[in-house]
This record gives structure tokens, C-alpha cells and sequence, in this order.
């Protein structure tokens, strides 16, 4: 770090009965008042460069012995006035980037100007500023923060300079800037042995300058960034490193207890340390590059959990809930899991706000509109174009489809195990549950058994729940896309509806049948739920019958089961009634949902030769074994 030391003379000066005084052979004749400090000097040396001092005295009235001068207002205080006051006598002052900017303040107040004396304070501080401390990283950076004490270095331009030049250094390689000792020797461990940035620090060395802006301010930091941003040679994901490294150093973790069981003598600390952090928080978002991947998903979800915890503004948060959803198939569950501090409902999670972020995603790969249909000209004009520029139009469309698909499949595995942890919560309302694991297409889900966990712990934290109820939950399950250990467990699970049950094991016979083998043996309880039917699975349905009817108000029991003529079409009819009813069902919000079962539930009034077959096939397996 650079410093300047001015005169030659020693210290002399002292204190006495709470006032600061100078040794000197001749006796003092002025009294100057310092934000309630008394200092008893000599008015030659201090009025022969201070211009201030030299209109205060004539304006003020002569004492017999001392004339009083009050300095209320002083910028930089006793030890600004105390360093001006010693340059006047010639004591010997060290000036650095501590005290550069109060020095500098302090001699504009007293107007130490070359008008007054040549070579004067002002002067001297401009040129130790401009040689010196502009030319050394660290010098700047310690000068820049130390300038938000000091309204004046506004005005003397002192900080835009500051911010002007840390902007066009972090453009150049750190080999190049006049850093410190420490921090040379710290680029010296990512330099390998032949002088040759290695490949592991090369991204940190780009990125050199992020942990040194971010001692500063956060005022201070934001006009940097956007200073640093204005030049337009910083890459966007440098930048967002830069701010998630403010973020971890300002921003720590913060939990709801911090603030929401804060005791009465802490809440006016807790609601000032909230207000602080929530600005902080507030201005890391608007620095955030708009181009996607600049910051990383999971540095998102954390900025959005601050938010949530400190009550930021509702745009912070959407524009927090758009960022993370154009970037969704990176994110982890565990990011998700954003806090609830809502007073209407008890919910652990926020689980409003990560549907907003799935819509976005959606939103990104939806197709634009077809465009209109093109003139004679455009399409002659189309023709003319080389096939090399087609045959690449047509790759990147297809790249781009690949990525669109790719990314739909990460998330629908991403939200299956979000609302695993999610169903857990007891206060979760069956409609933002069913609301979520909708809002992925169904060709993103290439197996339900995610799905069917999630619903599984849902049904077990919420033993309450309604035989409607439950029917509705399991509308979103398609038994056909279970494997055979989720069709075994969900076989014995006694909180689905039966109508599930029963399509399970429909499926997992029709399955086996078609790859030719033995169908795997039943739980034992459910062949004793079967036998008290009188329906035995190892035998083929009977023919179809259209007589068969069942009880209209028996939703979920199995008593349209008994006793019937043929198995297959009691099943179809039993089916067939549930999704009449589920059609029926209403939602809460007055609108009618259509089954999504129906169009592979239901069966025809007479069997296809396919179904034949894999039951003749099923039997003479059996027979033969």
C-alpha cells in the first residue's frame, strides 16, 4: 500500500486539562472549537494557507488574549482538522488510502488552495490521489470505501474516479494491475511452474477481482458492477459469480427464526437488520445479467428463499421465479424447499411460488405462432438461399427440440421428487398438490413411479381424506406406467380406491401376458379380497356380458363384485361407473373434470381378438404348468 509523508518537524503537539495544544516558545492567540474539542494554536501558520480561517477571523471579534473561531461542521472530524493543523506547522503527517479522502475533505473545507500559498495541502493531495493511490488495486478499493463517510468526495469527484478506474481494471489479467504483496503472491499459487495459467484456476484468475469489490458497501457495489457492466467486455457469468460471492460474504443464512421469533426486545434490531438485508438482497436482483446462465440455478433459489424470509418486493420475486424457471432442469430438490412465511396458511412450503417457476419453464418451450403465409417474392427469395443455410436452420431446429425435450423430462423426475418432500406437509391442500404434478405434460413422465410415491406418503399424512377425495388424487396416476414393483406395492396398499387396485393388477396381468410369461403370484391378502368375491385371477374371464349391472351408489366398495355372471364385464361396468362419476365430480372452483383414466379403462362391450389371445395364452400356460 502506498503512502506520502509531509514535513519534517516532530510531533509536538499535546493535551492539557481536555485541550489540545501545540509546544511553542511563542504563546498561542487562537482558539478553534471542533465539534466540542478546544484546540489553542497560533494564527500565523494556520491562517498563511488556510483561506477559511483568514474569513472567520475577520469576521469574528478580537478577544484581549485569544480569538474564538467555531469549526461545528468540520468534515472528517478531529483527526481530519488535527492532520491540516499539523501540515500548517510543518509536523511531519503520513497520508495513505485510510485518510486520503478525510484529508481531502478536510482541506476543501479550509480552502488550502494554491490561491493561498503554492504547494499548497489540496494540491499535494490531488497528486499523491492521481500517481499513487489510482494507480495500486488495493489502494483504490480501500480509498473507495472509505469515501462513504464523506458526502464531499461526492462532490470533489473522488468516488466516480475511484469507480471508474476498479471498472477498467477488472478488464485486464491480474499479471498486468499493480496489486499488493498479498495478493500477488496469491496469483502466484494459480500460476503453474512455466508461467502458464493452469486449467484449474484459470476460471478463478478471470474472475480475480470479485472477492476485492465485494468488501465494499452495498451502494458502493452496485455502482461498480454497473460500471463494470457498462463496458460491455465482462462476461455475463463472470458476473454472476462476482455477485454470488457478495451474496455469501453480506447476505449469510438467514432462517425464519431469525426474525419471526425475535423478542420484544430485539424486534426494532431484528426489523433494522431485515430492512438492511432485504435492500442488500433487492439490489444483488437488479444486477442480476438478463442472459440466461449467468447465475447458476441453485444461487437463484437461495437468493428467492432470502426473499421470501425478508418480505421482499413481489416483483423481486417474480423476477427471481423467472430467472429460475428458464434454467428449471438444473435445480435440486433441496433448493425448492423454500420456506412459508404466509399468515393465512400453515404450510411448511411455499408451494405458490414453484408453480409459478414450472409455468415459466413451461412457457419458454411453447411453439410460437405459425407465421403467415409468405408473398411470391419471399418464397422465390427463400428458394435462392444456399442449402447449406437450410440444412442448418433445419439442425438447429432440431437441436433445439432435443434440448426442449431433454429439459421436460428432468423436470417431470425434478417435480415427482419435489412433491414427495412436499406431501409430507399436513396443512398441503389436495388441490396445489394435484395443481403441481398436473402442470407437467404427460409425455415428460416416461414412469409414474415418482409420481406414485408422492401420492402414496400424501395419502398416508392425510389418513382424513375423503373417498372423493382420494379418487381425485388418483386421477393423475397411470397405472399403465408403473413398474412391477410399484404395481406390487400399490397391489397391497390399502389407502388407494379399489378401482385403482383392481387396474393394477389388470395391467400387470395384461403385461405379463403379452411377454409370455407366468404372471407373478398375488399377495396372499389380495387373493383372500379376490376369493371372497369369487374372483379367481389364474382363470380367463368369462364372455362378455351386457347384463350385468352394478350399484350405483357403491363408489369405492366392492359389492359390485358379487356373485357375477362374467368377471371381465362386472370389471367394465364397475370401471365404467366410476368414471361416469368422476366426470360428474366437481371441482371447487365449479368446473368438471373428465377422467383421465377412461381412455384406457374402460373396455368394449365385446372383447378384441387381442384381449383373446392373451387370455388363451394366459390359460395354456397355466395348464401347461
Amino acid at each position: 500500500m502506498k503512502f506520502m509523508k509531509l514535513g519534517s518537524r516532530p510531533d509536538t503537539f499535546y493535551t492539557a486539562e481536555a485541550v489540545r495544544s501545540v509546544s511553542s516558545e511563542v504563546s498561542s492567540d487562537l482558539i478553534i472549537q471542533v465539534k466540542g474539542s478546544r484546540y489553542l494554536l497560533h494564527k500565523f501558520p494556520l491562517l498563511s494557507k488556510c483561506l477559511r480561517l483568514q474569513k472567520l477571523c475577520a469576521e469574528s471579534p478580537e478577544s484581549s488574549l485569544h480569538q474564538i473561531v467555531q469549526l461545528p461542521d468540520f468534515p472528517g472530524g478531529l483527526e481530519a482538522f488535527e492532520l491540516c493543523a499539523k501540515f500548517c506547522y510543518g509536523i511531519t503527517i503520513t497520508l495513505s488510502a485510510h485518510n486520503i479522502v478525510s484529508a481531502r475533505c478536510a482541506a476543501e473545507y479550509l480552502q488550502m488552495t494554491e490561491d493561498v500559498e503554492k504547494g499548497n495541502l489540496i494540491y499535494k493531495l490531488e497528486v499523491f490521489f492521481s500517481s499513487c493511490i489510482l494507480h495500486g488495486w488495493r489502494d483504490t478499493i480501500v480509498t473507495l470505501q472509505s469515501t462513504k463517510a464523506f458526502p464531499w468526495s461526492e462532490e470533489l469527484g473522488i468516488t466516480s474516479k475511484c469507480i471508474e478506474v476498479i471498472a477498467s481494471k477488472v478488464l485486464i489479467h491480474p499479471s498486468k494491475v499493480n496489486l499488493s504483496h498479498s495478493h500477488s503472491r496469491r496469483l502466484k499459487d494459480d500460476i503453474s511452474c512455466n508461467g502458464v495459467d493452469s486449467q484449474r484456476h484459470k476460471q478463478a484468475t478471470r474472475g480475480w477481482w470479485a472477492e476485492d469489490v465485494a468488501e465494499l458497501n452495498i451502494d458502493l457495489y452496485w455502482r461498480t458492477v454497473i460500471a463494470i457492466k457498462s463496458h460491455g467486455k465482462v462476461p455475463s457469468n463472470l458476473i454472476g459469480d462476482a455477485l454470488k460471492v457478495y451474496a455469501s460474504k453480506w447476505l449469510p443464512s438467514i432462517s425464519r427464526n431469525d426474525f419471526v421469533d425475535a423478542s420484544d426486545s430485539d424486534s426494532d434490531k431484528a426489523n433494522e437488520l431485515s430492512a438492511k438485508h432485504r435492500l442488500l438482497l433487492e439490489s444483488l436482483i437488479s444486477l442480476l445479467p438478463a442472459e440466461k446462465g449467468s447465475a447458476s440455478c441453485s444461487f437463484l433459489l437461495k437468493l428467492l428463499k432470502a426473499a421470501n424470509i425478508l418480505s421482499a418486493s413481489h416483483a423481486s420475486k417474480m423476477e427471481l421465479a423467472r430467472r429460475v424457471g428458464v434454467q428449471l432442469e438444473e435445480a435440486m430438490v433441496i433448493d425448492l424447499l423454500i420456506p412459508s412465511l404466509s399468515y393465512t396458511t400453515q404450510m411448511v412450503y411455499d408451494v405458490d411460488i414453484v408453480m409459478t417457476i414450472i409455468e415459466h419453464f413451461m412457457l419458454q418451450w411453447q411453439s410460437p405462432p405459425t407465421s403467415p403465409p409468405r408473398s411470391r417474392i419471399g418464397f422465390e427469395r427463400r428458394r435462392s438461399r444456399s442449402a447449406e443455410n437450410i440444412d442448418f436452420e433445419l439442425q438447429e431446429s432440431r437441436r433445439s427440440s432435443s434440448a426442449s425435450h431433454s429439459s421436460k423430462l428432468k423436470v417431470a423426475k425434478l417435480v415427482d421428487r419435489y412433491l414427495q418432500e412436499v406431501a409430507r406437509d399436513v396443512n398441503l391442500p389436495l388441490s396445489k398438490f394435484t395443481s403441481i404434478a398436473e402442470s407437467v405434460p404427460e409425455f415428460a413422465r416416461l414412469d409414474h413411479d415418482d409420481l406414485y410415491k408422492a401420492i402414496d406418503i400424501y395419502l398416508k399424512a392425510h389418513p382424513d381424506m375423503g373417498k372423493s377425495e382420494r379418487k381425485r388424487l388418483c386421477r393423475i396416476l397411470d397405472c399403465k406406467k408403473l413398474s412391477v414393483e410399484a404395481c406390487m406395492h400399490a397391489a397391497q396398499n390399502e389407502l388407494l380406491p379399489l378401482r385403482v387396485v383392481v387396474q393394477v393388477l389388470f395391467f400387470e396381468q395384461a403385461r405379463a401376458t403379452m411377454a409370455g410369461s407366468k404372471v407373478a403370484e398375488l399377495p396372499s391378502n389380495i387373493k383372500a379380497l379376490l376369493a371372497a368375491h369369487n374372483i379367481d385371477p389364474s382363470k380367463p374371464p368369462a364372455p362378455l356380458s351386457t347384463t350385468t349391472s352394478v350399484q350405483a351408489d357403491d363408489q369405492q366398495s366392492i359389492s359390485g363384485l358379487k356373485s357375477p355372471k362374467s368377471k371381465l364385464s362386472t370389471l367394465q361396468m364397475k370401471l365404467a361407473e366410476d368414471d361416469y362419476l368422476n366426470e360428474n365430480d366437481m371441482h371447487p372452483d365449479g368446473m368438471s373434470r373428465p377422467s383421465k383414466f377412461k381412455a384406457f379403462c374402460s373396455l368394449p362391450t365385446r372383447p378384441k381378438r387381442i384381449f383373446s389371445k392373451l387370455w388363451f395364452t394366459n390359460r395354456s400356460i397355466m395348464e401347461k404348468n
